[in-house]
């Protein structure tokens, strides 16, 4: 199997590479930084730009390079996500696509239940992360019959430069402030398993879209407490009611919007909605066509 991975620098595309080149296959990696990954040919190439490299002819493109951002410039976010997602299939005309989405393509202002593929894409999100990934679904689902999207959630584990960073960087005097209860049920997936669907898609004859996620589901204060775990900080949730943080994180959004610096703001309404809300996801799909055996949530990685 011959496979292109874009993103490879990153969490999720490295781990796709690392898995691809213990299986034997021959992997071509993509990323902005320069770098160089054990068994696979790399290449710089910066998907917002103009300039593609010479390319190798491949079998399969898993494409992972994205802006996982919650905030940032709606300009930024869409050329990489969406703009992007265009070049890679200009540049591989010929070959099978497995798309990394993301399940923030579901309802922000509803709670996701078991929620099946065909409940995404909505009408409306809370920032251009969740709009660009929808809309890079369906420019690969209009371009290339041949194509499989993949929706994870909450994708964490060793080399994880997003969940636990974000946490830690709300940790003040050994608390961290969440909203919502602890209560609410979450998907979550290993990166492992993200990168066994990633392997399995390329390699299966299904096409369409699968929800990807650990076999069980957990509580948001299970969750927070085994990343902190697993990150070795010690840390109390403190939880605030949400009909009193959803209405300031949206004044402090407007008020940034007005300023015109799109800063992350800690405590938004994206955050919340991931946080105060059910987000579980059906696998059922996944399991039956793809053969996707995913392992438990498991934050033993950082013992």
């Amino acid at each position: 199997m011959r496979l292109a991975v874009t993103g490879a620098t990153g969490f999720v595309g490295g781990e796709v590479c690392r898995a691809a080149v213990a299986a034997g296959w021959e992997v071509h990696a993509f990323g902005r930084r320069p770098a160089r990954i054990h068994g696979a040919t790399y290449q710089s190439w910066d998907l917002r730009a103009g300039k593609t490299p010479a390319l190798s002819e491949v079998d399969v493109v898993v494409h992972c390079a994205a802006a996982a951002t919650d905030a940032g410039r709606a300009s930024q976010v869409w050329a990489a996500n969406v703009v992007g997602t265009l070049r890679v299939l200009d540049a591989f005309p010929g070959a099978r696509i497995v798309h990394v989405s993301s399940a923030s393509v579901y309802d922000p202002f509803r709670p996701t239940v078991r929620a099946t593929e065909a409940q995404a894409p909505v009408a409306r999100y809370l920032n251009p992360y969740g709009a660009s990934k929808a809309a890079a679904e369906w420019i690969v689902l209009g371009a290339r019959r041949d194509a499989v999207i993949l929706r994870p959630h909450a994708v964490y584990g060793p080399g994880d430069t997003t969940l636990v960073p974000r946490l830690l960087e709300n940790i003040r005097g050994g608390r961290i402030f969440v909203p919502g209860d602890g209560r609410a049920l979450l998907s979550m997936t290993a990166v492992g398993n993200l990168a066994q669907a990633c392997l399995l898609a390329a390699r299966s004859t299904q096409n369409g879209v699968f929800n990807i996620a650990d076999s069980n589901t957990l509580s948001v204060d299970q969750a927070l407490r085994g990343l902190l775990a697993a990150a070795g900080v010690e840390a109390t949730p403190i939880y605030l009611p949400t009909r009193l943080v959803w209405p300031l994180a949206a004044g402090l959004e407007a008020a940034q919007q007005l300023c015109g610096r799109p800063r992350r703001i800690r405590l938004n309404r994206y955050v919340i909605s991931q946080l105060a809300m059910e987000r579980t996801l059906d696998i059922g799909a996944a399991v039956d066509r793809l053969g996707y055996t995913p392992t438990p949530t498991s934050f033993l990685y950082g013992a």
